[in-house]
């Protein structure tokens, strides 16, 4: 029996086998799981080769200088909410929960603020990790600004990648809402 293969960090790992893929190999995140996938013809040499080689591309940005760590659990979310409350916010958004969701389907994320909860989208689970921190800078801001006004854009300024996280979240949108594929194996 073969033992389950785990990234340096503890999250699962998976390598589909595809009779679709010749020569090519990809690596992704899928809902908190390493997913490697390579050609059905791989050798078990190959396929041993090719997911180490994946897997330290896939974690490198984690390891990178200044990186966000990609939360995976709901205990994950609400630690990384509380740092970047603290670094970009002095603090004072302190929600009671954070928690992934599967049923939004039209929002990236959603704050309520007189219950200081927070629901984050699990589709953001494959994003880089500072486009999921924007969306939670976004709905922390949300506990202290309710709409999109100058003082909500404001809170907002210090966190660098603002603006580059929202081009990619519209790109996103929409390339999935003219159906292209999210899974690059399909292309």
């Amino acid at each position: 029996m073969q033992e389950q293969q785990t990234t340096g960090d503890g999250a699962p790992v998976v390598v589909r086998r595809s009779a679709r893929r010749r020569r090519t190999v990809a690596a992704f995140w899928e809902e908190g799981t390493a997913v490697v996938a390579i050609p059905a013809h791989f050798s078990a040499a190959q396929e041993r080769e090719w997911v180490g080689k994946m897997l330290a591309k896939l974690e490198a940005p984690r390891r990178g200088a200044g990186a966000a760590r990609h939360p995976r659990s709901d205990a994950d979310l609400v630690q990384r909410a509380a740092e970047l409350s603290a670094q970009y916010l002095g603090g004072r958004p302190q929600p009671r929960s954070v928690r992934w969701v599967t049923n939004q389907n039209s929002r990236w994320g959603s704050a309520t603020p007189a219950e200081k909860t927070i629901r984050i989208s699990a589709k953001l689970r494959t994003m880089p990790g500072w486009v999921v921190d924007y969306v939670l800078l976004h709905e922390l801001a949300h506990l202290l600004v309710s709409g999109h006004g100058p003082r909500f854009w404001e809170l907002l300024t210090a966190y660098p990648h603002t603006e580059r996280a929202k081009a990619f979240l519209e790109g996103v949108a929409f390339a999935t809402s003219r159906g292209l594929p999210a899974d690059p194996e399909d292309i």
